[in-house]
């Protein structure tokens, strides 16, 4: 027995022996690595000062006219664009540019082949916007490196990465006074905010990731860029529910850089609060839409009494392909669906080419005149190579389901003839799943068509609400509910459209161009108010 307890505690003893070898080997090896991560750490903080030291000098040697004056500069790779983000930056730099006029302003732009004047004269002929004075363009050569089509997998993360990149080109091209993320780029905020020493804004259009992404994954759902593979696997589904969520919390840290939050609707600003987590600096300010030139325009039954008035609306009528007539004349028209939106993947213009068919087939019921008084008209801007292949894509679809003769495809229009489009529409089309606003939803309504938008973010919150208790639109989510819903508008007596066209024109006097600059320049007083007079 006293031979087994003497084995047993030298046994004990050899262990105990084993372990403090072990706890001095780890902290023998943990030493150095504390010191290499301090000398790293401490390197690593001086090439951040170098860098930022570098960069404050950059913005002192700004050259040209304005080089002495305070510089704001606004990201906004797709500047040239006709879309409603373009017209949020150009209403925001006029609003700007007449509130302070001892301040420098700027656009970061990927686009090329244009010119500033360009850039400028696109504006005015889309958006009907004229700038008070010249503004400085920094052409940047990089922006292939946030086009989705560079990233066939990991999309976000690559497209965010590759902000990184196109924003340190941006940032030691000009180094700005205060930097105005205006189109979601929420990983350049840091790099303008520490490196750049600037004071740092974003609107957001939309969030990069959101929880309905997530539930979108979470069940499954093969929606958007959520591909069938992924959607039918346990395991892949799960991974990309992990990789949203380390996104989400990464894109969380970035946009929680900015002084200065602005968002366009009440679903934007629930996800924004979620993510980044700065209700103190967030706010919502709706985007201007161009509603005033609409709701200068009579309604087409407004006042059938008088004949000139009349056979103006004839004219326009002719102009735009449709026959116009009185209220209560019985003369036939053409009426036409139109669809305001840039050809992107999440417009899902595939829905409104269906839902169009079956709308045709339902209609045809009442012989060939049904299908002959109808035609879909989509409007919208290409901003590159893949939007063009996208039209292609979906005229191949209006061929496949027999309504290539009663769709029209309108591309980059003037801001004349997208007027004319929708003032002698009968019903406005919008079909994007949680939009985050809806400006064509908006322009629609001013136009005085009857709007049929999808039943979920900006359009059901904030836009097709009623209006002191009036129906101001339809809302739907499907091909069948699209169809019974212009089915239902194209049924309705003349008066009971004209009547709810006009609660959706006095709806939409809240979104007009004046409320945007008003709230604009309140949001963007703090960070304005130490520039200039």
């Amino acid at each position: 027995m006293e031979g087994d307890d003497h084995h047993h505690h030298d046994h004990s003893h050899h262990l105990s022996m084993c372990s403090c070898d072990i706890i001095r080997l780890l902290w023998s090896l943990l030493l150095p690595c504390i010191y290499l991560s301090l000398v790293l750490s401490l390197l690593l903080g001086l090439v951040v000062l170098g860098i930022r030291a570098w960069l404050q000098g950059r913005r002192g040697a700004r050259g040209g006219p304005d080089g002495k004056k305070p510089m704001v500069a606004f990201f906004h790779p797709y500047c040239n664009g006709g879309g409603g983000g373009e017209r949020v930056l150009w209403c925001a730099l006029r609003a700007l540019q007449n509130r302070y006029p001892g301040v420098a302003f700027a656009v970061y732009t990927g686009d090329q082949g244009v010119t500033g004047e360009q850039i400028l004269e696109g504006a005015r002929q889309r958006f009907n916007i004229v700038l008070p004075r010249p503004i400085t363009f920094v052409f940047l050569s990089h922006r292939a490196m946030v086009e989705a089509g560079s990233y066939p997998h990991f999309t976000l993360l690559g497209q965010s990465l590759g902000s990184v990149f196109l924003g340190w080109e941006a940032l030691t091209s000009l180094v700005p006074d205060v930097y105005v993320d205006s189109m979601g780029y929420a990983f350049t905020m840091p790099l303008f905010r520490y490196l750049g020493g600037c004071m740092v804004a974003s609107y957001v259009h939309y969030p990069t990731v959101s929880t309905d992404m997530l539930s979108v994954v979470r069940d499954r759902n093969p929606r958007f860029n959520n591909a069938d593979y992924i959607s039918a696997n346990p395991v892949l589904s799960a991974v990309k529910v992990l990789y949203y969520c380390l996104f989400a919390l990464l894109y969380g840290l970035a946009g929680g850089c900015s002084h200065l939050v602005m968002v366009n609707s009440t679903w934007t600003l629930g996800h924004i609060l979620a993510l980044w987590r700065a209700p103190d600096r967030t706010s919502v300010v709706y985007p201007p839409c161009d509603v005033r030139s609409f709701l200068e325009l009579p309604l087409e039954e407004e006042e059938p009494e008088e004949e000139e008035e009349e056979e103006g609306w004839e004219e326009l009528g002719q102009e735009t392909g449709s026959v116009v007539g009185s209220g209560g004349t019985g003369v036939k028209k053409c009426h036409s669906i139109v669809s305001v939106g840039q050809f992107r993947p999440e417009k899902d213009h595939q829905l409104q080419i269906r839902a169009f068919r079956k709308l045709l087939d339902r209609k045809e019921a009442e012989g060939p005149e049904g299908r002959e008084s109808l035609k879909l008209v989509l409007i919208g801007g290409c901003r590159n190579e893949e939007d063009e292949d996208r039209v292609l894509m979906l005229r191949g679809l209006c061929m496949e389901l027999g309504v290539a003769d009663r769709v029209e495809f309108r591309l980059n229009v003037p801001y004349e003839e997208l007027q004319k489009e929708l003032v002698s529409a009968t019903i406005g089309l919008h079909t994007m799943w949680n939009e985050h606003f809806g400006i064509g939803v908006v322009e629609c309504m001013a136009a005085g068509t009857i709007i049929l938008a999808h039943k979920s973010g900006g359009p059901m919150l904030d836009i097709v609400v009623p209006h002191h208790g009036a129906q101001t639109g339809f809302l739907a989510d499907s091909d069948d509910s699209y169809a019974a819903a212009m089915e239902t508008i194209l049924a309705l007596p003349a008066a009971e459209r004209l009547e709810m066209r006009r609660n959706a024109r006095l709806s939409v006097e809240r979104f007009s161009d004046r409320e945007f600059e008003s709230c604009f320049l309140s949001a963007t007083e703090p960070l304005m108010a130490g520039l200039g007079p």
